[in-house]
């Protein structure tokens, strides 16, 4: 068991350090108007995405759910905040698809934001792990 929690922590610190740095690279991105500039932030973000994140993310939930499995076969039945829990993650996955998105945007030169709205997108995750690590320590109902 320790090895699958081990590998589930190994994974959402993986996949959460490219949710913060993709959307940072968006800023600089966004704010560039040299188009070889351009093209190199293009070739990061789509080997953070698709070598970094989509594994880490796939590991994260994967061992997530066989963790889910063991805890309500433990008979646990404080899970509330579980559900909560699951929900922020759904949210969470969510946001790394729009990445996805954002990334198909700035490859096919139709991104519409600002560097300023990127900004914005970049603080999802924070709030989002603080959340996420609170309710699993703390299990509050």
């Amino acid at each position: 068991m320790n090895y699958l929690i081990s590998l589930h922590i190994i994974a959402f610190v993986s996949w959460f350090a490219g949710l913060f740095y993709l959307p940072r690279l968006f800023v600089y991105h966004a704010m560039t108007a040299s188009t070889e500039v351009s093209e190199q932030f293009k070739v990061m973000e789509y080997k953070l995405y698709f070598y970094i994140m989509m594994p880490a993310m796939a590991v994260t939930i994967f061992s997530g759910l066989y963790l889910l499995i063991f805890y309500l076969l433990a008979g646990h039945t404080d899970v509330g905040w579980l559900w909560l829990k699951l929900f922020l993650v759904l949210l969470l996955t969510i946001y790394h698809f729009v990445c996805g998105y954002f990334i198909t945007e700035f490859k096919a030169e139709r991104n519409r934001h600002t560097h300023r709205f990127y900004r914005f997108f970049n603080e999802v995750p924070t709030v989002l792990l603080i959340l996420i690590i609170w309710l699993a320590m703390v299990r509050p109902f």
